[in-house]
């Protein structure tokens, strides 16, 4: 693959310039009051412009620059022109406090910031660029020429790592062949289109399935940035027809819960997607019954993005994120080494082939780290797993989060799962505690229904009709809210440190 392949062009470039569909619609950015939307040939312009004159600016290719913006459609301008001018962008979350900024500047040796913030001061040289000088008119209508290939750098994502500091995940422009794959093993996005994404664009999940897999497929994409009520998605589908909804699991239980749905409401709606932790079965029951349409489920990584998916020519297994989506190569390994894949129903390390397009291409100056998530041929990205008789993959958790309880290893996932069936739970969190050198406890906060009255002993006693012994939470503690990331990810690490005095109960 040493011919020119550049991802903002694999995405739009051919619509772009095709008559029949250069005049669709190809984004909507949507907030409280108004909205905007962009056709192929006018977001296609609007890159080419961008990326001239970023490359004024920042001539030397494969540059790294980060994005700290505000969620808005100049963000989605300046990520995808970055990648057209052959720079690699960095997507940063705007909330991320100075010391955190100043951190991902140094370690990725970044050359320039695409920002409007101002009061930040930044610990070094670096080239401050406002989104108004990349919109510069320019004297006429030009195309950049990219010179990158498919195995380029093309961006770079800072992930949490094993460490207590960030890693910088690197992506290729190959990157898209991968995503090609999604179409078909879990998205099946068509050319007619309206997706709608729930995510704001410091996140992957919202830059790739809310953004470039829908330009992919020639369809239509949609982002919002306004207040998160539950009803302002229900209120976004309809008046913009969409679809195909894609959030996390949490966004669709919040509907659910907060707001009067049915099908009529959102007839639209050829099914949902969802992604980022696993849906819960009551979830996924009750919005087939209300809504009448599916959520496809996908379990994915940053290095990888989703690779496991239900989809709407498979059976859905309710509590299981599906199969390996056609054309992926996944196995399941022994946790603690060797590459000879596990018989049927036997938990270990999920593991993709190194071979496949979407993988990183690696650490970035995490050489240690790198090798400790590569096998023989096998990428191994943590996540424990089983693959039953017909195929399935049944997630159980990440391996540094699978409690090790006298003697047995127990997935808080699965333990969340018995929890959140339970009528009056609406959400629940599962941890480990380690009470002494050789004795850790499972504890579990949940949050309730505003009506139910909380009552440890009911709650164990209706579980130990479904847990062995040794799953049964030690101890279950009522909470308000789950603490997560802002990817929706449970922050286990802060409930162990918030219940660890408890262990005397």
């Amino acid at each position: 693959m040493n011919e020119i392949f550049n991802l903002t062009k694999e995405c739009l470039e051919k619509w772009s310039q095709d008559p029949q569909s250069k005049n669709k619609p190809a984004f909507t950015f949507i907030d409280d009051t108004s909205s905007q939307t962009w056709s192929y040939e006018e977001l296609w312009n609007i890159l080419n412009v961008y990326a001239i004159n970023l490359n004024k600016v920042i001539k030397s290719t494969n540059s790294k620059i980060l994005i700290r913006m505000p969620h808005s459609a100049e963000y989605a301008f300046c990520f995808f022109a970055s990648i057209l001018a052959d720079k690699i962008p960095i997507p940063a979350s705007p909330e991320l406090s100075d010391q955190e900024i100043n951190f991902l500047l140094e370690d990725s040796e970044a050359k320039a910031i695409i920002t409007t913030e101002t009061k930040i001061t930044y610990e070094g040289n670096y080239n401050l660029i406002s989104p108004e000088q990349l919109n510069q008119s320019i004297l006429k209508k030009e195309t950049f020429s990219s010179k990158a290939t498919a195995n380029e750098p093309a961006f770079m994502v800072y992930t949490s790592g094993t460490t207590s500091k960030p890693k910088g995940v690197l992506h290729a422009h190959r990157t898209i062949i991968g995503r090609k794959l999604m179409k078909e093993g879990w998205e099946h996005y068509q050319a007619d289109d309206n997706v709608f994404h729930a995510g704001t664009l410091n996140w992957t999940f919202t830059l790739g399935v809310g953004l470039m897999d829908v330009w992919l497929a020639g369809g239509h994409a949609h982002l919002y940035n306004g207040s998160k009520e539950p009803n302002k998605w229900v209120e976004m589908i309809e008046r913009h027809h969409i679809s195909i909804f894609v959030a996390v699991p949490t966004i669709y239980r919040q509907i659910l819960k907060y707001v009067e749905i049915s099908k009529k409401s959102l007839s639209s709606l050829r099914y949902g997607l969802c992604s980022g932790e696993p849906l819960p079965k009551e979830v996924l029951k009750e919005w087939q019954a209300k809504v009448g349409t599916d959520l496809y489920e996908a379990l994915g990584m940053t290095e990888l993005s989703t690779y496991i998916s239900t989809h709407k020519n498979i059976a859905i297994k309710a509590g299981s994120p599906g199969k390996p989506q056609p054309g992926r190569k996944i196995v399941i390994l022994p946790e603690e080494n060797g590459t000879v894949p596990l018989q049927v129903n036997e938990v270990g390390l999920l593991a993709s082939h190194k071979s496949d397009h979407g993988l990183m291409l690696g650490y970035w100056k995490r050489p240690e780290e790198e090798k400790e998530v590569f096998r023989g041929d096998w990428f191994i990205g943590g996540d424990t797993a089983s693959i039953d008789e017909d195929g399935y993959i049944w997630f159980h958790g990440r391996s540094d989060e699978i409690i090790k309880s006298f003697g047995y290893r127990v997935s808080p996932v699965e333990v969340e799962a018995a929890l959140d069936a339970l009528d009056n739970v609406n959400e629940s969190a599962v941890f480990g505690i380690q009470a002494s050198e050789n004795k850790t406890l499972i504890y579990a906060v949940v949050v309730l229904d505003d009506e139910s009255n909380f009552l440890e002993e009911n709650i164990k006693n209706t579980l130990a009709k479904t847990l062995a012994k040794y799953k049964m939470p030690h101890a279950i503690y009522p909470i308000s809210k789950i603490p997560r990331t802002r990817n929706g990810k449970i922050k286990r690490s802060q409930l162990k440190k918030e219940y660890a005095s408890k262990t005397d109960k």
